[in-house]
């Protein structure tokens, strides 16, 4: 029986039938590695961008609620709903408690803009300076501004199997200020 069909492994050898399916595996593999890196970047800067709207949303419930110069200025000593409103306001975005007031916000200091345009920092809510000499302009009067800082814990979709997983799980902070007086 051997002569009439030949050595089985050599028969074996020949047969290119089901190739093209396992070439198509080879690729499909490389396909999904690239779809899955794709959807675990997005993934990362969609909460990315969702961590950020939580610190401007905590600076603008801070501004709503603490901007009156006349009995709340500063805020972080005479805002009584200051923390509470905040906190709130950053649990308001898709990633809801998962996102949380940083360590030492809201924080708040008297600013000043320098030569060099930037805000300078010119005294701490305790001590607000008459003017902005410590920046280079004793004309001007030094702003009240609010800082709400923000935390969130980013953890990959795909451990192991994307490029994100490098990153590993990873804190996220974002800081947003406000001016409030």
């Amino acid at each position: 029986m051997s002569r009439k069909y030949g050595n089985p492994f050599r028969l074996f050898r020949r047969d290119t039938r089901g190739v093209a399916a396992i070439e198509f595996a080879f690729v499909a593999m490389l396909l999904v590695a690239g779809l899955l890196n794709a959807v675990d970047v997005g993934r990362y800067e969609y909460q990315l961008m969702q961590v950020e709207n939580a610190a401007e949303v905590g600076a603008q419930a801070a501004w709503a609620t603490c901007n009156d110069p006349t009995t709340m200025l500063p805020a972080t000593q005479n805002c009584n709903y200051l923390n509470s409103t905040v906190a709130a306001a950053i649990q308001k975005t898709s990633l809801g408690s998962s996102v949380s007031l940083a360590s030492g916000y809201p924080a708040e200091g008297y600013y000043c803009v320098n030569a060099s345009n930037t805000l300078q920092l010119v005294g701490g809510v305790g001590s607000r300076p008459v003017d902005c000499t410590a920046a280079g302009n004793a004309s001007a009067i030094p702003s009240d501004y609010v800082r709400i800082g923000v935390t969130f814990t980013y953890t990959p979709l795909f451990p192991g199997i994307s490029v994100m997983s490098a990153m590993g799980t990873t804190a996220v902070i974002r800081v947003s200020w406000r001016r409030l007086g």
